[in-house]
């Protein structure tokens, strides 16, 4: 796996803190910094994503493809699911994720509250490598409910 991000400066200029990501296979991310008022010279123009938000992001859309995966294997009626991250980092440098909730909302057909949780910890123990790598430095809890459609 290999992705590439270059800086690209504020639209198109050598200033701000914007970049793009360019993934191996083939798509582009762009990320900026958050405005920074104290040196403007240093923040971005909040025209994008933060860089961590997209690990956060990424975290999600890896356990949720599993979650998903799992309950079709299983031969559950899913028909939809996401996940809400909430997380905490440390006050100081380097500013880790230190908490990380995952909430659920499973839509589905007669799928039994056992096996959203079961998916759950499977993707959490086993499957998901972006959560088992922040869990490293970050507690990790995990919820659900489950939308009967």
């Amino acid at each position: 796996m290999e992705c590439t991000v270059s800086w690209t400066g504020a639209l198109g200029t050598r200033s701000g803190m914007g970049f793009v990501a360019e993934t191996g296979s083939g798509h582009t991310l762009m990320m900026d910094g958050a405005p920074d008022d104290a040196k403007p010279e240093n923040g971005g123009l909040n025209l994008a994503p933060r860089p961590l938000e997209t690990v956060l992001a990424g975290t999600g859309g890896c356990t949720a493809y599993d979650v998903v995966l799992i309950l079709k294997r299983g031969r559950h009626d899913v028909r939809g699911c996401s996940v809400k991250l909430t997380a905490e980092r440390a006050a100081v440098d380097p500013k880790v994720f230190t908490r990380i909730n995952m909430h659920f909302t499973v839509t589905g057909k007669g799928i039994p509250a056992a096996a959203v949780e079961r998916a759950i910890a499977m993707s959490h123990d086993k499957y998901c490598s972006a959560s088992i790598m922040l869990a490293k430095t970050a507690e990790i809890s995990t919820s659900f409910e489950l939308v009967e459609v």
